[in-house]
């Protein structure tokens, strides 16, 4: 079948999504699950009508951007500090654990020992976008337990970014601890640049043009979009940027304001990572790693409530928040599909080490999406007792 314009694909995607959403919510299911179905419908491996995958992603990467922004723009510097103090070692306790369990489950299965150690790796990270998407902000209990999530997240994608590092070196030959030493210098420096512009440049600007809306919300997504390509060409991520980006303007008096606007943006292009998500599912890859697949995806959404309750009440923090936020935190994640997919393209695993690592967190982002849904306080419950924006 030919291709179709990206316009007839927006159309496509948008308007499907549409109808779904409607049907997810009559069933009390997340919407997010009504996106992953339509792009395995529409995708390359369904109907064929949404061809262009790799587009798709690409604009799909955007929504994470702006996701990433949004969340720094809620949180200051000083209170971030706290927060990575307080959840440092529960990340890391926790990350070794779910590693060890989804590595034992692959190595039952007879993979490669360089299979296990990717697949547990991957295993051991949470979905920003799921964690935050589902998170309401209006109740004090919930935005304390954003603030934990977040700390928890940010950590682990910046472990996501070194281990990416460590199999692209792996995939030369060897293990690149240049490109890690500079990691270390480059990440201080990409906040420098954001601290001192927003300070010298971009607070002034805001201050001066103030109420001229369609200035700010330029201003806004230049300055998000620039700090993210900054990070991206000095060895980061772009994701990792428009994070720095807003947590440098977090402090701005405008930073509400600029959160507001960008939401519906933001919105937008999540859509489009889901439907991306969905579409690069190959049903006939599943077959044989399946039952692994399951065994992972299920297991790890029973384990980790568990784990980060030991975890985080051992921190002081209460025994309701610490399920919570495991429960919240409990499926795989999109940089769980991004790893395994450099470790494919670098020839460090095999095709069915990334299959079941894709099957599982699909799995994963649909079983826990639906359960948050249900049970918990999100922007999207079906149920107006459990709908906080």
């Amino acid at each position: 079948m030919q291709d179709h314009s990206i316009v007839f694909s927006i159309f496509l995607i948008f308007s499907g999504a549409a109808l779904l959403a409607t049907v997810a919510l009559y069933l009390r299911q997340a919407m997010l699950i009504a996106y992953l179905f339509l792009g395995a419908i529409l995708g390359p491996w369904g109907l064929k009508l949404v061809t262009d995958a790799a587009l798709i992603q690409d604009i799909a990467e955007i929504g994470i951007i702006f996701l990433l922004f949004l969340l720094g723009l809620n949180l200051s510097p000083r209170k971030l500090l706290h927060l990575l103090r307080e959840t440092t070692l529960v990340t890391v306790f926790c990350s070794l654990v779910f590693s060890g369990a989804a590595g034992a489950v692959a190595w039952m299965f007879g993979f490669s020992l360089m299979d296990i150690l990717i697949i547990g790796v991957a295993a051991s990270f949470s979905s920003t976008i799921i964690g935050l998407k589902l998170l309401p902000t209006t109740v004090l209990h919930h935005r304390h337990t954003g603030e934990v999530i977040i700390s928890v997240l940010l950590l682990q994608d910046l472990i996501a970014i070194v281990t990416m590092l460590v199999i692209q070196g792996l995939g030369k030959g060897g293990v690149p601890f240049a490109e890690i030493a500079l990691l270390l210098v480059v990440l201080p420096g990409v906040c420098a640049v954001a601290w001192y512009g927003q300070k010298w440049l971009l607070l002034p600007l805001f201050l001066r043009f103030d109420r001229i809306q369609e200035y700010i919300f330029l201003l806004s997504i230049g300055w998000c979009l620039g700090i993210a390509q900054l990070a991206q060409t000095a060895g980061l991520s772009y994701e990792i940027g428009a994070f720095i980006a807003g947590i440098a303007i977090a402090t701005s008096p405008v930073a509400l304001h600029i959160a507001e606007s960008l939401k519906p943006l933001r919105d937008f292009f999540l859509v489009m990572f889901f439907f991306g998500l969905g579409a690069g599912f190959d049903p006939a890859a599943a077959g044989s790693v399946l039952v692994p697949a399951v065994i992972i995806g299920v297991g790890l959404l029973l384990l980790k409530p568990a784990v980060f309750r030991v975890a985080l009440v051992n921190q002081s923090e209460s025994n309701r928040l610490a399920w919570e936020t495991g429960v919240r935190l409990g499926q795989l994640s999109e940089f769980s599909l991004l790893i395994v997919f450099v470790a494919l393209t670098n020839g460090v695993i095999s095709k069915d080490a990334a299959y079941l690592v894709q099957i599982a967190t699909l799995l994963s982002f649909i079983v826990s999406a639906w359960f948050i849904v249900l049970r918990y306080p999100t922007p999207i419950a079906a149920d107006e007792k459990l709908r906080r924006d």
